[in-house]
């Protein structure tokens, strides 16, 4: 009897009919996950669409109303300059002279009707290892003793939801101010285009919806004395996006800072613009469309009067503009580009890093402008190191592409930071120009992504806010009483071609916090 006529065994049958059963299940499974593997392809290439459709709208969406302005052309007899220096005087010690918020501090004493102030940084916070003036707390009370002292006034203070980080605590300065009946307004930007589109296309779409609030427990990274952050509150602040101006209006003047009222920044050297007059419409209009992103309704009760323009026949010498995000940038441009044989282009810069930028001063030098450049040197943020970017690599780029001919100098910064945004270009013949404010020469900065504001002025010889330009740049410049800038290769070495690639990989992929 051979093999094969055997009879089957029961087991045998039993073991037969299991493999049977198994083959089965797995053809099936593989069935299954050959139907299902087109379902998952196509679900990750929805959400990809989705999520490249989020990143072009965002970054291209219309801006609310209000924003990016430029105001009309107003005739003024003067604009006053004020300025924060910190240096080493000649004996070695650090010395500090400070106009700004002794300037502000009289803002607010003199005026009667309203205050409208917004700051972008404004908070007690610091490392623990670090001491600052109290300086938040100083403009604080200030602002409870006048509230005090005219309680029909009103006050509004607008900054940015950094102060609260984010949500996660709530910033007592702030609240003592709602306590005493001042209105306080937190920006709220999402409604701003995104700068780092291809993080906030993901934010947008999965995690917004969760909110910032609660118990913070994760230690906070930008002042290790402040409150722990949610995680939460960690992932909104990677948007990178800001309320970054700085102003200080009144009934009577608006002051124009590149400074915050903010502990740890209390020693950098910063820079202001004040004016009066019928522009101050403008100023009080551009920060209503700030407060409108928050739902804030009217600033104030009733639209106070400025008056009227003042004749140009009357031979008011100076002619100035208020400009707002992407119009600071046209307005550079614009300026930059009627620079030409014997102007000068001055600019004291804590950031430059705008391609636009970069090429117009390119072309200026080609033209035969001079173009000379003090920068800090970005070595230090709120007492912590920093290694040069963006300005080391840009500064590199402008002198080997120029052959030498724009002359870079660095801030002799100690702590603090060179934290200036003026430009003043020095025209041979015709009037001059200033553009300062709170915006930084950079992408983020200039081209409608953060709120900013900044004051343009024209303004002839002879003027004194001239000689003011001329004079804070010499002085700086030229080390007059104190060695206050250094050499270009001070702060240039092998590794800046290191950070020059650091610096293209992040402004490519938009990954920065310049």
């Amino acid at each position: 009897m051979n093999r094969s006529s055997r009879p089957i065994t029961p087991e045998q049958l039993q073991l037969t009919l299991a493999s049977g059963a198994i083959t089965a299940t797995r053809r099936k499974r593989r069935k299954r996950l050959v139907l299902r593997r087109p379902r998952l392809w196509s679900a990750i290439i929805l959400l990809l669409l989705w999520l490249a459709g989020v990143m072009v709208y965002q970054t291209h969406k219309p801006l609310p109303p209000g924003l990016s302005m430029e105001s009309p052309a107003y005739k003024v007899d003067k604009v006053d300059f004020w300025q924060d220096l910190t240096y080493q005087d000649s004996s070695g010690a650090q010395a500090r002279e400070e106009q700004i918020l002794p300037r502000m501090l009289e803002i607010i004493e003199e005026s009667r009707q309203f205050l409208v102030i917004d700051l972008f940084l404004f908070n007690g916070y610091t490392h623990t290892d670090q001491q600052f003036p109290a300086v938040s707390r100083k403009l604080t009370d200030k602002l409870l003793a006048h509230k005090a002292a005219y309680p029909g006034m009103e006050i509004v203070f607008i900054t940015d939801e950094v102060n609260t980080n984010y949500g996660s605590a709530p910033n007592a300065l702030l609240e003592k101010m709602k306590a005493a009946g001042i209105k306080v307004i937190l920006t709220d930007v999402d409604d701003l285009r995104d700068s780092t589109p291809a993080y906030s296309a993901v934010w947008r779409t999965f995690i917004q919806w969760f909110g910032q609030s609660g118990t913070g427990w994760i230690p906070n990274l930008m002042a290790s004395g402040g409150p722990d952050i949610t995680a939460r509150s960690y992932l909104k602040l990677l948007n990178v996006k800001a309320n970054h101006r700085k102003v200080v209006l009144s009934e009577n003047t608006a002051l124009i800072s590149s400074g915050n009222v903010h502990d740890a920044s209390a020693y950098h050297s910063n820079i202001a613009l004040e004016v009066q007059g019928p522009i101050l419409a403008d100023i009080l209009q551009s920060e209503q469309a700030a407060a409108n992103l928050s739902g804030a309704g009217p600033l104030l009760s009733k639209q106070p009067d400025f008056g009227k323009p003042a004749a140009t026949a009357g031979g008011s010498p100076l002619e100035v503009r208020y400009l707002t995000e992407g119009k600071v940038y046209k307005y550079a441009l614009e300026g930059i580009a009627s620079a030409g044989p014997g102007d000068v282009i001055w600019m004291g810069m804590f950031y430059l890093a705008d391609d636009g930028i970069i090429d117009a001063l390119l072309a200026a030098d080609a033209r035969g402008a001079e173009v000379r450049l003090l920068l800090d040197p970005n070595q230090n943020a709120f007492g912590r190191d920093k290694i040069g970017i963006p300005n080391r690599p840009v500064a590199m780029e402008l002198d080997q592409k120029s052959a030498g001919n724009i002359l870079i100098r660095w801030y002799n910064t100690g702590k603090e930071q060179y934290h200036s945004k003026l430009m003043f270009i020095a025209k041979a013949s015709g009037d001059s120009i200033i553009l300062g404010g709170s915006t930084n020469f950079t992408t983020r900065n200039l081209d409608d992504y953060n709120l900013e504001n900044n004051l343009f002025v024209s303004v002839p010889r002879g003027q004194p806010l001239y000689a003011d330009m001329e004079g804070y740049f010499n002085r700086l410049w030229n080390n007059e009483g104190a060695e206050y800038s250094l050499p270009f290769k001070e702060y240039q070495s092998e590794l800046t071609w290191i950070k020059y690639m650091i610096y293209r990989i992040q402004t490519r992929l938009g990954f920065t916090t310049f």
